[in-house]
């Protein structure tokens, strides 16, 4: 019976001690010869052997590619809690390379003599799965109930879970008492017995006993990966099982993989000739011999002989995705499972998995998606698109750096597209200044990249936003008075339609594609790479000013004349939120100023100095990589919902600027901001994107939340001053905020061109344009 695994190897090695470096080395000629996973027994009261854990962490950091274990843990000498850390602090550190060998001990005077307790059998197979329960607890970061187990070997009374593995590690438990293989039924993720400790059915007999209690757990069989420790030698003619040429291995070890769906085959061996002659003749050998046997045997008829609902695509030669049963246990309502493409299954999140509570929210807003894809290019974007489209009744999500202010790119029970993977970077044409940028690279990688040419790219503030949201919308960036929005340098685009379809969009090839995609790229489908044409810049100075705004009003008119009437080589954003008790309101502004000499730089900022009182600065000559290196590379966990509103206004009037200062004083935000947006903005017709604010000098934007009425006062106050909003800040839907970010003639086109690109409305889940 065949389980539908990849067949893989692996090698089993002495962690000896002496010399140090013998099992290091060992595992790095695991790993040069091509094998899936090196593992080490666990023996701690061996004074000849390296402390295992302690060898797998060092191993972890001197190879790149190849998986880790134990073979097994010896759980009576790892309290589980502190080895469900271990495991994922390992795993996280080696990039999802760690694998949890269990085992329920042997040996038990040497346990005995090292502080375990003693156990019977019976209660060796309790202890065990008591620990797997507190282990998978500590990793479920994402379950918000207090963790309590209150067991007979083991008691977690309120310990904080996490950290959350880099991958689902699979707990593999080493085995061959009925009991045990039971358990291994029920909880385990897979089957590791040694060969040499087994009579010719005991493997067969094993797998009924493990299929049996997983059926009855309501498991899938196919969860539970089947694997082997073997040992032997290479001779001449052959005499005896695996003592002899390659050949004889391959023919003897064949049945396994067929009639009992062995997955991994784990060589025994210290020996390095043995371990490569294995790795250059056996393995290879033995996985065409496989793939031939299934094909002819109709693989498919035997792994469906064991199914239960919910297995999940295969992959081709006989092999599938199968999510276990704790991840389908908590699968939302509408999205077909079952049927996510192969090429995205092994990637894809669900909110079951360990690398969910990592993907499922953005950088300011809480999410809970249903299924989370990560394509690696565009065809998988496409193929993402197909299963998206197949799907009509969810909500759909595009993310391209998990930023999303407007929370599109993430969803509660629905899909969400994350393009983090398609994050290359290359210059096409280096005396054009022409780059190619994948959607899912941020700001700060973009940045650094261009500044060893001497070039930038005006974006937006923050570093961590990726490219695909900002660079279809707008991107109102440090430089945008100088430069232009993002979307002026983009000369083409790479996208996914709504049929799965890709294209290439510039002037010459679908141009009222490539005119919609600069302002509402969202509602046409998925850029998965921009051509942009980028700036020559130097040194710039850059000024983080705090003011005393006691005269809020009078503050932020004078910042507004400062802004406008300076040269275009001054961009300047204001911040300024409630002010605390007993203290004045305080305004931040910060300011880039295109010049590399310290004279120029006071020069401009010396008007705003005289404004108000100055009670903090911090001016300095950087480099627009520094500007931009302000996020940090870990994962972004948001959790609420704010308010976010919007609106672009010309120079600020006495009457915008003191309804603003009643809207900040009313405690309806806690983060107001006005960026510049004039200057080169001006310069390109208002018919030439479908960004058409051409007008506007200042974007506003305001968070806040329901609870402090900040959309009511926003309308109350400041609503009226508007003449149009940037989509990429809005958090409200409905008619009207599609009016106010697209004049009616730019709506109008946008809506035949929806109706050609995506005329079923697809990418409907945002400030959507429906089609004509």
């Amino acid at each position: 019976m065949h389980y539908g695994h990849e067949l893989q190897f692996g090698t089993f090695i002495t962690p000896k001690n002496d010399p140090p470096q013998f099992a290091v080395r060992l595992a790095e000629l695991s790993e040069a010869s091509g094998y899936d996973l090196v593992t080490f027994q666990d023996h701690p009261y061996q004074p000849a052997f390296h402390d295992t854990q302690t060898l797998l962490t060092w191993v972890a950091a001197r190879t790149e590619r190849i998986h880790l274990a134990a073979n097994v843990t010896n759980l009576p000498l790892r309290p589980p809690a502190v080895l469900a850390r271990a495991a994922a602090s390992l795993d996280l550190l080696s990039g999802g390379r760690f694998e949890l060998g269990l085992g329920a001990g042997g040996f038990w005077d040497a346990i005995e003599a090292m502080g375990g307790r003693k156990l019977t059998p019976g209660q060796a197979v309790d202890a065990l799965s008591e620990g797997i329960d507190v282990i998978r607890g500590i990793w479920d970061q994402g379950e918000r109930a207090r963790f309590q187990i209150d067991g007979t070997y083991y008691r977690v009374d309120g310990a904080k879970r996490g950290p959350a593995p880099a991958h689902n590690i699979p707990i593999i438990i080493g085995a061959l008492k009925p009991r045990m293989l039971r358990l291994i039924g029920r909880k385990g993720d897979g089957w590791l017995p040694s060969l040499g400790y087994m009579q010719p059915g005991d493997y067969a007999a094993g797998n009924a006993r493990i299929d049996e209690a997983a059926i009855a757990a309501g498991r899938d069989p196919r969860e539970i990966r089947r694997m082997v420790n073997i040992g032997g030698r290479f001779g001449g003619a052959g005499g005896g099982f695996l003592n002899g040429p390659a050949a004889q291995w391959v023919e003897q070890l064949l049945p396994y993989v067929i009639d009992d769906g062995v997955g991994t085959f784990i060589l025994a061996s210290d020996d390095p000739g043995t371990i490569a002659h294995f790795a250059e003749e056996v393995a290879p050998a033995l996985r065409e011999a496989a793939a031939r046997e299934l094909r002819t045997a109709d693989a498919a008829a035997s792994v469906d002989s064991i199914a239960l609902s919910g297995g999940g695509p295969s992959t081709g030669s006989g092999t599938s995705v199968v999510r276990n049963s704790t991840v389908r246990a908590k699968r939302r309502d509408g999205i077909d499972y079952d049927a996510v493409p192969a090429s995205l299954a092994a990637d894809a999140i669900e909110p079951g998995d360990s690398g969910y509570v990592r993907v499922k929210s953005t950088y300011m807003r809480g999410g809970a998606p249903g299924l989370v894809l990560r394509p690696a290019d565009a065809g998988q974007v496409a193929e993402a698109v197909d299963f998206a489209r197949a799907n009509p009744d969810v909500p759909l999500g595009v993310r391209s750096g998990g930023h999303g202010i407007s929370g599109r790119s993430t969803n509660d029970g629905g899909i969400v597209i994350d393009l983090s993977r398609l994050n290359a970077m290359e210059v096409l044409d280096e005396a054009n200044r022409l780059v190619r940028v994948e959607a899912g690279a941020r700001w700060q990688d973009v940045a650094a990249f261009l500044a060893p040419h001497g070039w930038a790219l005006s974006s937006g503030d923050y570093g961590g936003v990726g490219v695909g949201g900002l660079a279809t919308a707008g991107g109102i960036g440090w430089l945008v008075r100088e430069h232009g929005l993002t979307i002026d340098h983009v000369r083409a685009v790479e996208m996914v339609l709504a049929d799965g379809s890709i294209v290439r969009a510039d002037a010459a090839q679908h141009p009222d594609l490539f005119w919609a995609v600069r302002g509402a790229g969202a509602n046409m489908g998925i850029v998965t790479a921009f051509e942009f044409e980028v700036d020559e810049v130097g040194t710039l100075g850059f000024a983080q000013l705090a003011f005393d705004a006691s005269d809020t009003a009078g503050f932020l008119q004078a910042w507004g004349d400062w802004v406008v009437d300076s040269p275009r080589d001054v961009t300047s954003f204001l911040l300024m939120g409630g002010a605390r008790p007993g203290e004045p309101p305080v305004v931040q502004v910060m300011a880039v100023i295109d010049s590399e000499d310290p004279d120029t730089v006071i020069a401009r900022l010396q008007p705003l100095a005289e404004v108000a009182p100055l009670i903090g600065q911090d001016v300095r000559l950087t480099t627009y990589e520094s500007i931009m290196a302000n996020a940090a590379d870990g994962s972004h966990g948001a959790e609420g919902e704010p308010t976010a509103r919007t609106g672009l206004i010309g120079r600020i009037t006495p009457e915008f600027a003191a309804d603003a200062a009643r809207f900040v004083a009313s405690g309806a935000t806690y983060f107001f901001q006005l960026r510049a947006v004039g200057g080169a903005v001006h310069d390109v017709p208002a018919d030439a994107t479908a960004f058409a604010h051409r007008s506007a000098e200042f974007s506003v934007v305001a968070f806040g939340s329901s609870r402090h009425r900040t959309s009511e006062r926003w309308n109350e106050l400041l609503a009226s001053h508007f003449s149009g909003s940037y989509v990429s800040f809005e958090t409200e839907l409905g008619p009207e905020l599609v009016a106010a970010a697209y004049p009616p003639a730019t709506l109008e086109r946008l809506r035949a061109i929806k109706r050609e690109v995506d005329p079923g409305n697809v990418f409907r889940d945002n400030t959507n344009i429906e089609p004509a």
